[in-house]
This record gives structure tokens, sequence and C-alpha cells, in this order.
């Protein structure tokens, strides 16, 4: 007979003989997670509203000193209770209150060593992760395949990216993160390159959504993904391939113990706004160290994305300081090159003019030392502690305020040490980072204080190189926000006002399809706290003034977020609050025009707001709307086109 227990909202099942099962709901219950043994085996279940998100699937893992995947026994549970509030300043929301349920189940393997294994549930998101003590007087392990897994119902549909070959694309530099996603798949479709998929994974499951990530990744452990699915729909947890950095470093994490692995997270909701609005990927990290100071974000000038490596000048550079300093931006961006082109002091005149035009300078690296053959200078710089040291005091002293490090391309525990010596030396120097080429950050807004954001999508320099992407570039919009833009702070570098890409914005090589107002509202719809515009000194005469008072103003950190309405892939609109001030922002990607009617409560009857909109030919206007009654309002957004309402 069993003997049930309850402790408020958590409902914890063991039997006094057995190995048993335990369970765990979310604060208001809807949001359920079943834990058993099956045959020794660890599993668990998940339902929302009663309803299958994940059938059975496999927790545990395989390690150098031991199986605890299998042959597993029940020793006890914990349930407790995690309330938090938090502040941070460069994410989707500045102030969070996190409340959650936590379960703690205590398990022993063949050879009587414990692990525990915990569960958080809030009332929408999942997080749990493997604690490990020391062993007696082992006190390391190297961590060999991991069981976990995720198995979704046979009509599950996926919106996936796929985790590429190693040492692949442009001189060897991929994994980055780059790939396409491809929309409404069914569950296990095998994946582009046979490596499985990235993180983070989004799944539609019956009547529920589904987001699969993880959190909390550091030196301690590699970047794990998605491994491709068994045909009944169980994806497992992946590590790197062991070719990625040309073939050096483990693929394996090894831990010292006690130890622990990463969060993985999985955000439940029976329609997109729990996706859209999640904090998981923050809520169960912490700061790892304090910053060296105060860190200023905001927008920025960057050159390269329009006016291509040509542009890496003295003369081009002054250029687009002046620019950011026109547009009232903090900063510009001075990419790869710029050692050869310009030269170290001529680069200390070019800060000293940003200075003096209150802009503030980030410059570009590239990291490698021994895993790709990218030619961009300065190389041999980040790699090396020694080397990294020399530059970074050099940066400190001539005024550098952040750095954009290139090329990492790999998800190797080695490579995770390499991000993290490269933010703490930088927090030394008063240097902020941002990543491009690079991978998922996971979680690290919150635990790395002087961390901006990483490219790590298929961003705007794609559109440069391709018509094809041009033409998908609302598409992939509409995905960005419920997949990889809500994990984490995205590098994109869009908003671009000119017609063609290219430096004299005339007609040759990729056309942009897309609205003016539709660039508008990117700036609002992906998230980064410093935001590297495709604006270019002709947009101050060749685009609409009201267009150029826009970018002025829009900021670049964000107290709030609302999704309002979207389906992936096809339109999306969504709210962001900045101090008292409203953005909602909305793009369409379907052939025909988006005819719908939004509810706007963030703004009393009566507001007068700012309407930016397009009509059939993709023509931007703006004009001032008092909101009814009602707080509801009609609005149409044609293909390619968007929306834009401020108060």
């Amino acid at each position: 007979m069993k003997k049930q227990v309850f402790f408020g909202t958590l409902a914890l099942l063991a039997s006094q003989a057995f190995a048993q099962q335990a369970a765990v709901t979310g604060p208001d219950s809807r949001l359920k997670l079943d834990f058993q043994l099956q045959d020794g085996k660890p599993v668990y279940s998940v339902t929302y509203d009663g309803k299958t998100v994940l059938e059975n699937s496999p927790l545990g893992f395989v390690s150098n000193i031991g199986d605890f995947s299998r042959q597993m026994s029940f020793v006890g549970q914990q349930a407790d209770k995690v309330e938090k509030t938090y502040t941070q300043d460069r994410i989707k929301c500045s102030t969070v209150n996190y409340s959650a349920n936590k379960l703690t189940v205590t398990l022993e393997n063949a050879e009587k060593k414990k692990l525990d294994i915990v569960f958080q549930l809030s009332n929408n998101d999942i997080a749990f992760r493997y604690e490990m003590p020391q062993y007696g007087e082992t006190a390391c392990m190297v961590i060999e395949k991991e069981a976990t897994g995720f198995d979704f119902p046979s009509t599950t549909t996926t919106f996936l990216s796929p985790q590429s070959d190693p040492m692949i694309g442009w001189m060897r530099t991929k994994p980055s993160y780059e790939e396409e996603y491809v929309p409404d798949e069914p569950v296990a479709t095998p994946s582009k390159y046979g490596e499985g998929y990235t993180f983070p994974a989004l799944f539609h499951v019956g009547d529920n959504w589904a987001l699969v990530s993880e959190t909390g990744v550091r030196s301690l452990y590699c970047a794990s993904h998605l491994s491709d699915a068994t045909k009944d729909g169980l994806y497992s947890i992946a590590f790197p391939n062991p070719g990625e950095m040309n073939g050096l470093g483990s693929s394996t994490p090894g831990l010292a113990l006690p130890g622990v692995t990463p969060w993985r997270t999985i955000t439940v909701g029976s329609g997109l706004k729990p996706i859209v609005e999640t904090t998981v990927p923050f809520d169960v990290v912490e700061p790892l160290y304090d910053p060296s100071q105060e860190y200023k974000f905001g927008r920025s000038t960057w050159s390269w994305i329009m006016w291509q490596d040509p542009s890496i000048n003295y003369d081009d550079q002054i250029r687009f300081i002046d620019l950011a300093s026109e547009m009232g931006y903090e900063y510009t961006l001075i990419d790869g090159g710029w050692e050869k082109n310009i030269g170290r002091d001529r680069m200390e005149e070019l800060f000293k003019y940003a200075h003096q035009k209150n802009v503030d300078v980030f410059v570009w690296y590239n990291s490698n030392g021994y895993w790709n053959d990218a030619p961009q200078g300065p190389r041999g710089r980040m790699h090396n502690t020694i080397a990294r040291h020399r530059e970074m005091k050099w940066m400190k002293e001539t005024g550098i305020r952040g750095i954009k490090v290139d090329f990492l391309g790999s998800d190797k525990q080695q490579t995770m040490q390499l991000y993290e010596d490269i933010l703490a030396d930088a927090n030394d120097y008063g240097l902020m980072v941002i990543y491009h080429g690079c991978t998922l950050p996971r979680g690290w807004e919150r635990m790395y204080p002087n961390f901006v954001a990483s490219e790590a999508v298929l961003a705007s320099e794609n559109l440069h190189f391709s018509q094809k992407s041009c033409d998908a570039e609302a598409f992939n919009a509409c995905l960005h926000p419920f997949i990889r833009n809500t994990v984490a702070s995205m590098d994109f570098g869009g908003s671009a006002l000119n017609k063609y890409y290219n430096a004299k914005n005339e007609p040759r090589g990729s056309r942009r399809v897309t609205s003016d107002v539709y660039a508008l509202a990117t700036a609002v719809l992906f998230q980064s706290p410093v935001q590297h515009f495709a604006l270019t000194p002709n947009n101050l005469t060749d685009a609409p003034a009201w267009a150029i008072d826009f970018m002025k103003q829009v900021p670049a950190t964000w107290d709030d977020v609302r999704f309002i309405d979207g389906y992936p892939g096809k339109y999306v609109i969504l709210a962001r609050r900045h101090g008292d001030k409203w953005y909602v922002a909305g793009v369409n990607a379907q052939q025909e025009t988006l005819k719908t009617e939004i509810t706007l409560p963030m703004w009393a009857s009566g507001t007068e707001l700012q309407v930016y909109a397009d009509d059939k030919e993709l023509q931007g206007e703006v004009k001032s709307v008092k909101l009814g009654k009602k707080q509801t309002m009609k609005v149409t957004i044609p293909c390619n086109g968007g929306l834009l309402i401020v108060g």
C-alpha cells in the first residue's frame, strides 16, 4: 500500500519498502512533474492542465566512476520552496519575482554512490540538474554520457535549428549557432548534419507549447545540445562533437566533487505568452563576481554591416562616430582589420575624437589560437592569458569600453573556460564583452556582470551576403522572439534603412524587401542591451525623417515585456516597457495582410498614442491615435511590413 504525503502544493508520493515515485507542481498547480524509477531507471514526465507535454523521459548519466542511469534505488526526497526577487539591467525585465516549488530526489546506484536530482517548478518553468557529493577519496569525475532526455508525444511539431558539423563553414569557424530554423516539422525529423539540434528548441505539443534549453553553463561543464530524436520522439542531451576546436580538448565534461551539472530548463504553457516572457535562464543562476564598475548600455553605429571591410579605415570610422553623435548614440563599433588598416596610433586618435563627441568605442578581436583559419586581426590576443592582459591594459589606458570577440566555434568545456576567462579578465579592466561566431549564452547576463550579448543566430550579415536571406528576413524575425531571443540577449545588428546592402545605397547586390516601419519594429522586437544598428550616414538624408527621429529615441534596455499575439514564423506582436513608456512592435511574414484587433491594457483609455503603420505598398506613415474605451485597437500589417505603437 502506498502512503501519500502532501506539502502544501507539493505532492510527494513514496512507498516505505520499494523504489517509488514523487511528484511536484508549480505554485498554481497547472504544471506538474512526475518522477519514478522504472526497473531501476530514473524517469520523469510532465503535464500541463492535465495534458501530456513529456512522456516518461530518462534521467541520469554514465561517468568514469559509475553508472547513474540504471540499477538506481530510491533513498529519499525533500520538498522546499524557492522565493527570490532580483534586479537585472540587461534582460527583458529589470525586476523579477521568482517563486518555485523544489523537489530533491536522492538516489543511489549499484555501488551505493548517491545522486541528488533537483527539480524547481514555477508556474510555467521547470529547471532541473544533478548534484553529486564527493565519494570518499574520489574528488573528481568525468561524465561520459548523459541519459537525460525529452520524450515528446508523436503528434508534436518542432521549431528547431540544426547543430552543424565541426570545422566547416567560412574558414572552418563552425559550429556558431547560425543555422536556419525549420518551422512546424514533425517530431523526430532527422537533423541536417546528423548532429542534432541547438538550444533553445521549441515544440508545439497539442494544446501546449514547450521550450527546452539550458542555463548556468560555465567553465565547469561543456555546453550541450539535443541529439536527433528516436522515432518515438525522444531527444537526449548530446555533448560537443570531438572534432570541434580542431579535435583538441575533451568533448566530455569533467567535474570536481562535490559538483553540479548545468540546469536544463523546460518552459511550458497553453499559449506562447510564457515562452516569450520567461526569465528562467536567469532565475536559477547567480552572479559569479562583482562588477568592477557600473557598466553603461545603449545604442551603437557599426560601419561594417553596410560598408563591409573597406570601411575599416580612419576616415570612414570618423563618419560613423559622427553618425553616432548625431543620433545621440552611446557607442560605435570598429570591426575586424583595424590593427592593419588603421594602426594603433591612429586608433588612439579615433578614441580621443569619439570621446570629444560623447561616443564610446567597442573594438573587434579574433578569438583564435588553434581552432579556425579566420584571417582578420587582431589575432592571437584573446586566447592567451598573458597576451590578453597586455591587450586589455592598453584598452583601459586608451578608454575603450568594450570588445567584440569573434569565431569561437565550439561547445567544449575548454571553450567555456575561454569564454569565462575573457569575461573575468575584461571585468578587471572595466570592459564589456560581446561574442560573435559563438555559442548560445546560457544565463550569462546574470552570471557575468560585464557580459552584454552574443550573436549565436543567423544575423544581419547574411542579409548583405544573400538575397535569399533578405527575402526571408521577416520570417526569421517572427521566429526569434519565440526561440533564440527569449532565452538570451541577441546581437543581431539590424534595423537597416538602406534600400540596398552597399555603401552607396544604389541598386546592386542584396535588396531589402522589408519596410521602414519593419526596421523600426525590430529595434524593439530584438532585445540586446547594446544594439548595433545597421544605420549609415546617408540615412540622415535619404530615410524618412520620422524613421530617424524614432531611431534617435528608441531605448536599448527594457523593464518589462508582454506578449500580445503571434505564431512562430508567421507574425509577432509584443510590447516592451522602458521606464513609464511602452512600445508595441509587430511584424508580419505571411503573404496575406494581417488584420487583427489587439488589447492594450498598458495604456488607459483616451491615451494619445503614436502609431507607425504601413500601407499595402509598404509605405509608412505616423499618426496620433486616441485609445478607445475598450483599450483595443484594430491593426493592419502587410507582408514584410511592421507596426509600432508608442506612448
